[in-house]
């Protein structure tokens, strides 16, 4: 026989208080049955002297009185995992929304999950092909990998988010051939490529999106979503990446598949933990925000990666928009520090006309040098980034000079700098939403960008690799049309 506690002694936002349970236990799953016979489900997020401090999932609304019942279920919160949840959409505590029944479970696990073992950790090593330039070439994307974008409002770091979910390529390690998610799918005995989707505080517009691209893109089989939308209650949301963590894990590590994450707007979640934090009483620490946001954080991102002797792997993109574009906000701040990397997205390219408008100099992958070169990608590849990043920066340099001096005052050297830089950043950073650039294609072009430059310019590559790639004769070729501006 279950039992329950009758009365509610507060109701606070999402929170409420219940006296008396003494047999209840921390994060314990309850049962919440009101006057009318409908039942609620929350979460015990806080006990102190017989009171629980209960989280409910769903509205508090209509939750008062002494008639509301408390039931505890013995258990925490679980999802239901099976590889039919390939395909399906959840809500955010992992309830399906798409009419097509409940999940014929084969476990259930704990949604909070549990750390991998350090010593357990296989070092991520295998390059993933995304087929945008500015990512392979330059912040290179390897399996295992937590990889976020930082991004604004406005900018379209969901098509970029999608463009990477359709164009993913994996590499085995030592070698360079790939196979495509379209080629993984048609292929009998290759079925071992998924996408997991959560959505905390999108629109429904921005939902939609997600899952129209998948439909046209044909990998819409091969995605599981999990949906918390604007109008959802806002609680859900910290409950939301963890579900989609859950069924990562379990497609990973059960099924030896390899699984990417896409988890947008990690902004949104960071402010309902800020919400309940406030609801509870908390002590606040920067901009409001709890002081354990960064442990809190850190459980998310750190359930990415590889086990040694497991064939599956999770690849993580979190995506968060920036408040007032500001890379310093706790947030991105925190978010720098436990990710292997970042890709910042620049409203002054994206105002250009320049898509994806990836914002090359701040923008790095810490990883990226264990995955790339020789038997990964290319030998020059190593190479032709740090060149690349040289040429760009003291693109900057000429840049603000030529504000001070008036570009007609620009030495010759310095108006090939421009030149590059102009190049650089609309056929290297600008791509076609449905381009996809094999990794020759994009070291080729950074070559012949780089030839826009004088050959002595050129200090950050091998003499060897400089005399097999650079090509002559390609600035005069460019400045026959280009002008300075």
């Amino acid at each position: 026989m279950s039992l329950e506690y009758l009365g509610v002694k507060e109701v606070n936002g999402s929170l409420m208080v219940v006296e008396g349970m003494k047999t209840a236990s921390f994060e314990e799953i309850v049962k919440i049955t009101l006057e009318n016979g409908e039942v609620r489900t929350g979460k015990i997020i806080q006990m102190d002297d017989q009171v629980a401090v209960i989280q409910v999932f769903e509205s508090t609304q209509g939750i008062s009185g002494k008639n509301v019942r408390t039931g505890l279920t013995g258990s925490v919160l679980k999802l239901p995992l099976s590889r039919e949840i390939l395909g399906r959409t959840f809500d955010g505590v992992g309830r399906p929304i798409d009419g097509l029944g409940e999940v014929r479970a084969e476990q259930a696990w704990d949604v909070n999950g549990a750390p991998i073992n350090p010593i357990a950790r296989q070092y991520p090593r295998n390059f993933i092909q995304t087929g945008i330039s500015a990512i392979d070439g330059l912040t290179t994307l390897i399996r295992g990998q937590k990889l976020p974008v930082f991004s604004g409002n406005g900018l379209p770091h969901d098509r970029l988010a999608v463009q990477i979910a359709n164009q993913a390529q994996i590499s085995g390690k030592g070698n360079i051939s790939f196979a495509t998610v379209d080629e993984a799918v048609a292929r009998a005995g290759q079925d071992d490529f998924a996408i997991v989707f959560a959505a905390m505080g999108v629109k429904n517009d921005v939902a939609d999106f997600f899952r129209r691209s998948f439909e046209e893109s044909g990998v819409l089989q091969k995605v599981v979503m999990f949906l918390n939308l604007a109008n959802d209650p806002v609680i859900e949301r910290i409950v939301t990446p963890r579900c989609a963590l859950t069924a990562a894990e379990y497609l990973a590590f059960e099924h030896d598949m390899h699984v990417l994450v896409i988890l947008t707007d990690m902004t949104s979640y960071c402010e309902a933990l800020r919400e309940i934090s406030s609801s509870k009483g908390e002590i606040p620490s920067r901009k409001g925000f709890p002081g354990y946001m960064y442990s809190d954080l850190a459980m998310l991102y750190e359930r990415a990666g590889m086990i040694s002797g497991k064939k599956g792997s999770i690849t993580q993109i979190p995506i968060l928009t920036m408040p007032n574009d500001d890379i310093t906000h706790p947030i991105p701040d925190l978010t720098g520090y436990i990710t292997e990397g970042q890709v910042v997205l620049d409203r002054s390219l994206h105002q250009k006309g320049i898509y994806p408008p990836i914002l090359v100099l701040p923008s790095l992958s810490r990883l990226m040098k264990d995955g790339i070169g020789e038997g990964y990608t290319r030998k020059d590849h190593g190479g032709v980034a740090n060149q690349l990043f040289a040429a760009y920066a003291h693109v900057q340099e000429v840049k603000a000079l030529a504000s001070v001096i008036g570009e007609e005052e620009l030495s010759p050297l310095d108006k090939q700098y421009m030149i590059f830089g102009k190049q650089f950043e609309e056929r290297f950073v600008a791509q076609k939403f449905d381009e996809n650039r094999l990794i020759d294609f994009t070291l080729d072009l950074g070559w012949e960008l780089l030839s826009v430059l004088p050959k002595d310019e050129l200090t950050r590559v091998d003499e060897e690799l400089l005399n097999s790639y650079y090509q002559d004769k390609v600035y005069e070729k460019y400045a026959q049309n280009a002008k300075v501006r």
